[in-house]
C-alpha cells in the first residue's frame, strides 16, 4: 500500500501523495501542556498529512484540542517520571475513550508514543488488533520498568515494529525488555524556524525554553548571568515546580525577564531574536529538539555535554558544550557565543546544515517506511 509511494516521498516530500490507509497516533500526555513527546506527536502527524497520509491524533487534552486532527481522550493527572512532571491520564473513562476511537477511527496502523506510559498509549497496546509501531523516547533508568518487566516484555512483544528516538532511548528500553529496535530520530520544521521574524532585543540576550525543574539546569544559567556583564539579558520560557523560588531569588536582577508558557509563534520569533539560546540540563535529555530549533533559527547554540545532546551538535562544530552543572564554564562558553566572531558564524552555518538533516519531513518519509513494515507482517 505505501510501497508504491516511497520512492516519491523520499524524492520530494514537499509533495502531496494520497495514500488510502489510515494512522493513529496516540500521545500518553497531555496535548494543551507543552512537552518534547507532544511536540513531536503534533508535528509528526502534520508532516503525515502534508504527505497525503491520514492521520489521526489520540491523546489527552486539558482545553481546546491545539489542532482540527485531534480526538481528545480527557484532563489529565501529574505523575512524576523520569526527574519531570508528566501529564498523564491512567483513569478508566480515558482508557474507554481510547478504546472506542480506536475501534470508531478504524486504523490500518497504529504508532504509539511512549508505548509502556500509563494511559491511552498502554491501553492501545493492550487492547487494539491493529498493526502497531511503537516509538520509545524515554532515556535513563525506571523503576517501573524494573517491577513489571514480565509484563513489560510481552506487551513490547505486541508491537509489530519497535523504534527508538536515539541511541540512549534505544539502549534503556533494550536493556529493560530485549528486542530490535529502529532508530527514528526526532524532528523539527525547519521552514517555521528560518521565516520567522526576529523578536527585538535591547542587548545581547540569552533564551532559556524548557520546564522550571531542577535536571533542566535553569538555576545553573541563573549562576551563570551572575558571572556575565551587567548588558547581557536572559529571556526564560515557560514554567515549572522552580519558577517562584527562582523568581523571588532573581527579583533584584533586571537583565532577567520571566516569559511563562509561550505559544509557538511567540517562541520561534524569541529563538530567532535571542543571541545564544541555552539548554543547561543536568541530565536525563535523550535527544535535544531544543538544539535543533537554536540551529535551525541561526541562533548560536550552548548546551550542556550531554550524550543525548551529542546526538543533535557535534562539539565546537555546530553548538558549544560545557560540562553540567559547571556555572564557570557555562558562563565561560555563553561569553565565547556571545562575542561573535568567524568561529560562532561558522557554527551558526554548520547548525543550519545540521538541522535541515533532521527536518520533520524526512521523519515522516522514514516513518511511512515503518508503517509500510508494520503493516506487511
Amino acid at each position: 500500500m505505501f510501497s508504491r509511494r516511497l520512492e516519491a516521498c523520499s524524492a520530494a516530500s514537499e509533495r502531496k501523495y494520497p495514500l488510502e490507509v489510515r494512522v493513529g497516533l496516540v500521545c500518553p500526555y497531555s496535548l494543551t501542556i507543552p512537552g518534547g513527546v507532544q511536540g513531536q506527536v503534533l508535528g509528526l502527524g502534520r508532516a503525515l498529512r502534508n504527505l497525503g497520509v491520514d492521520a489521526r491524533i489520540l491523546a489527552p487534552c486539558d482545553g481546546p484540542p491545539p489542532d482540527p486532527a485531534v480526538t481528545p481522550l480527557g484532563n489529565s493527572v501529574r505523575a512524576a517520571s523520569n526527574g519531570s512532571m508528566a501529564a498523564i491520564a491512567p483513569d478508566p473513562s480515558a482508557a474507554m475513550r481510547t478504546i472506542r476511537a480506536l475501534r470508531d477511527e478504524d486504523f490500518d496502523v497504529v504508532n504509539l508514543h511512549e508505548p509502556l506510559a500509563p494511559g491511552p498509549t498502554l491501553t492501545a497496546l493492550v487492547f487494539s488488533d491493529d498493526p502497531m509501531v511503537g516509538t520509545f523516547h524515554r532515556s535513563g533508568g525506571s523503576s517501573w520498568y524494573r517491577a513489571f518487566r514480565p509484563l513489560g516484555v510481552w506487551a513490547t512483544g505486541r508491537l509489530a515494529v519497535r523504534a527508538a528516538v536515539s541511541v540512549e532511548a534505544r539502549e534503556t528500553i533494550s536493556k529493560a525488555f530485549g528486542g530490535v529496535y529502529e532508530l527514528v530520530w526526532n524532528g523539527i520544521d525547519v521552514g517555521l524556524y528560518r521565516s520567522a521574524d526576529p523578536w527585538p532585543t535591547l542587548g545581547p540576550t540569552i533564551m532559556f525554553i524548557g520546564r522550571h525543574e531542577p535536571r533542566k539546569g535553569l538555576a545553573v544559567l541563573i549562576e551563570a548571568m551572575g558571572s556575565l556583564g551587567p548588558d547581557v539579558r536572559l529571556w526564560i520560557g515557560s514554567h515549572g515546580p522552580e519558577t517562584e523560588r527562582l523568581r523571588q531569588e532573581t527579583a533584584g536582577d533586571p537583565r532577567i525577564e520571566w516569559l511563562g508558557v509561550l505559544g509557538d509563534q511567540e517562541k520561534i520569533r524569541r529563538i530567532r531574536g535571542a543571541h545564544v539560546l541555552c539548554a543547561p540540563s543536568l541530565h536525563g535529555e535523550s535527544f535535544g529538539v531544543v538544539l535543533l530549533e537554536g540551529m535551525a533559527a541561526a541562533t548560536p547554540v550552548v548546551a550542556s555535554d550531554l550524550a543525548g545532546y551529542r546526538n543533535v551538535a557535534r562539539p565546537h562544530q555546530d553548538a558549544l558544550l560545557s560540562p553540567p552543572g559547571d556555572a564557570r564554564a557555562l558562563a565561560a562558553a555563553l561569553e565565547v557565543a556571545l562575542s561573535g566572531g568567524p568561529e560562532v558564524s561558522r557554527m551558526v552555518e554548520s547548525g543550519l546544515e545540521r538541522a535541515a538533516a533532521f527536518s520533520l519531513d524526512g521523519l515522516a518519509c522514514r516513518y511511512v517506511e515503518l508503517y509500510e513494515k508494520a503493516m506487511g507482517k
